[in-house]
């Protein structure tokens, strides 16, 4: 047995757990809110600001199980395919929010709600996005890591040049409990630790919004538009409705 792999193991767990037992007034909340603007057959746009937080609306975007009303934002400037390093520039970019809310015409309409997750919640295109979301009337959501912004000194390159914090600046807060550092694994000979664990933080935390989004709404005598998986026998038919109703809407679809 590996004790490196056994600690990455139990760490992730741990970390899920504390989501569980310590973030679910924040994921209530949030489901709230996104269960309101379904009903009201608003989209939720949801973007990951820079790097490895896109894959948090990546994982959101025809996701078996996953919300149809959802809107990824895929912005090609903070996604790692088109340069990971350039990804890193992007989103110490003071500005560029802009570019994004002009491109997806977001805040266009009364109603509209946006997700913002990036676990570290402290570079420019973070609390950018929450500026201009906010100024246009939208409702945000951020989930974020509190103990891991809290512990970045100001003045560092990758924060924001005001110095908040995506947790401080939302209207609704959903703590990832992203362990400070990121990776968590202490390998001997190497000062460096390994094995991040955002994606899992930011993942998980998502998918429980989902969930309870979804709980809220067949509450409510709302039909939830979710997908079912294309590879199943069946998976067609089952989200074609969903595709004629949300294709035109949902940039990536």
């Amino acid at each position: 047995m590996s004790q490196e792999i056994s600690r990455y193991k139990e760490t992730i767990i741990g970390v899920l757990n504390s989501i569980e037992a310590q973030s679910l007034d924040g994921i209530l909340e949030a489901a709230e809110v996104m269960a309101d603007a379904i009903e009201a057959d608003h989209l939720v746009h949801v973007i990951g600001t820079g790097g490895h937080s896109s894959m948090a609306a990546e994982e959101l975007l025809w996701r078996a199980g996953g919300l149809a009303a959802l809107n990824p934002i895929l912005d090609p400037g903070i996604n790692l395919v088109h340069g990971a390093k350039r990804t890193n520039v992007v989103e110490r970019f003071e500005g560029y929010a802009a570019t994004i809310f002009a491109s997806y015409h977001l805040g266009e309409t009364p109603g509209e709600v946006i997700l913002i997750a990036n676990a570290y919640g402290i570079n420019s295109l973070t609390i950018d996005m929450v500026t201009e979301a906010k100024r246009r009337g939208m409702k945000v959501i951020g989930v974020t890591s509190r103990s891991f912004a809290d512990q970045v000194p100001k003045g560092v390159p990758a924060r924001h040049s005001s110095g908040q914090n995506l947790y401080e600046i939302v209207d609704v807060f959903v703590n990832c409990q992203l362990p400070y550092g990121d990776a968590v694994v202490d390998v001997q000979g190497l000062e460096q630790r390994v094995a991040p664990t955002s994606t899992f933080c930011n993942a998980f935390t998502i998918n429980c919004i989902v969930i309870e989004t979804v709980k809220k709404l067949i509450e409510r005598g709302v039909t939830p538009p979710v997908w079912m998986s294309a590879n199943l026998p069946g998976g067609d038919e089952a989200n074609r409705k969903w595709e004629e109703k949300y294709a035109a809407r949902v940039k990536h679809l």
